[in-house]
């Protein structure tokens, strides 16, 4: 039986760090000037001390600025607009929508409940979010950052994706191991999946199909964006419990996440496993920039996992950059090549009531993070 080749070592590159350092003082600046609280202040002080403290290693990627952001409420999924330079970040029951140029928060969409996944239908100047907690999906106009409607989900809708091929969106019902299908223009139910699986990140090629990651059985499926069929299902193994998903829709790659610390190569038109590589504890997304050729894992214990791709069939990880602890989720920039994360200061609580986080986050200390070259 073919196993999957293990990944060469090539030479490394290593960068200047002085404008990480420029960059750090750079942000203190701005946010002083623009009158910040004494405690914003401190926090602002410290976050740029520390990025100007890295050193830009063999990918180039270090921390460029820090953006706060306010509320206490967790958060999860990122989606990034290139054409507003806008960042949509699920915070709880609300998206906060960010001017990642300015630094400012230039809208706030709330009225739900506990959501996850976010995408854009630009096109119909429509957003979409599902809602795990209220098994719905709601619908944002993108100028006016409204609520316009919704839509019915399952239980534990989450991850999501948009496939311009077919103008639907396809929701991943975690716990409901379903998929809700909605028309991105009339913003109706077109249908239903039943996955086989707890799903999680899905990606769209461009072509009318859509790959999603099982979790509880570390498969890859694939599914037609038309006739809703399941038409292939795909072990993941040695990657087990796979988490997010990007794809290199050139070379037909997929980019599977996985929390036994893997990072799967799988093609997604045979789905032959091509190559393992390790990443960081605690992923939760993965991105593909087809500019540079570059896969990164966002991982919760404090990594960026940043994986080359030389060709369809070799890989090498080029480096763990540090982050912070939480950073589990991101978003790229397909034009700048910047990567943005957000996280917080967390506190342990005691004997928290079941089946909620035995922690809470340290208010005031939600922010962005910023990592370019």
């Amino acid at each position: 039986m073919h196993q999957p080749s293990r990944l060469p070592n090539f030479p490394k590159r290593i960068y200047s760090a002085a404008a990480l350092c420029v960059a750090a003082i750079f942000c203190v600046s701005v946010a002083l000037a623009a009158g910040p609280s004494p405690a914003q202040s401190q926090r602002m002080k410290r976050y740029a001390l520390i990025a100007a403290a890295q050193t830009a290693g063999p990918s180039g990627y270090h921390l460029i600025k820090t953006i706060p952001i306010p509320g206490d409420t967790f958060w999860d999924y990122l989606k990034f607009q290139p054409s507003t330079r806008r960042l949509f970040i699920s915070h709880g029951t609300h998206v906060v929508v960010v001017n990642v140029d300015s630094g400012k928060v230039v809208g706030d969409i709330g009225g739900m409940q506990g959501i996850h996944g976010i995408v854009l239908a630009p096109e119909f100047n429509r957003g979409f979010v599902t809602d795990g907690q209220g098994a719905r999906v709601w619908i944002f106009n993108l100028k006016t950052l409204k609520i316009i409607g919704s839509a019915p989900a399952d239980k534990d809708a989450d991850g999501e994706v948009y496939d311009p091929e077919s103008k639907r969106v396809f929701t991943m019902n975690g716990d409901s191991k379903t998929s809700t299908v909605i028309d991105a223009k009339s913003g109706k139910v077109v249908g239903h999946i039943d996955l086989g699986g707890q799903p999680e990140f899905p990606v769209a090629d461009g072509g009318g199909h859509i790959y999603a990651n099982l979790e509880s059985t570390s498969e890859i499926i694939e599914i037609d964006a038309h006739s809703l069929k399941i038409l292939h299902r795909w072990p993941l193994a040695p990657g087990k419990s796979p988490s997010g998903l990007a794809m290199d829709t050139q070379n037909r790659v997929l980019f599977s996440g996985c929390h036994n610390k893997l990072m799967v190569m799988m093609n997604a038109d045979t789905g032959k496993v091509i190559a393992t590589a390790p990443i960081g504890q605690g992923v939760d997304a993965t991105r593909f920039d087809s500019g540079t050729n570059d896969a990164f894992a966002s991982n919760g214990d404090g990594t960026l996992t940043v994986i080359h791709e030389h060709s369809p069939t070799q890989f090498n990880v080029v480096e763990n950059v540090p982050t912070e602890r939480g950073a589990r989720t991101m978003a790229l920039d397909p034009t700048t090549h910047e990567i943005f994360s957000v996280t917080a200061q967390v506190t342990r609580i005691q004997n928290p009531p079941p089946h909620t986080r035995p922690f809470k986050m340290v208010p005031g200390t939600f922010h962005v993070l910023v990592f370019g070259k």
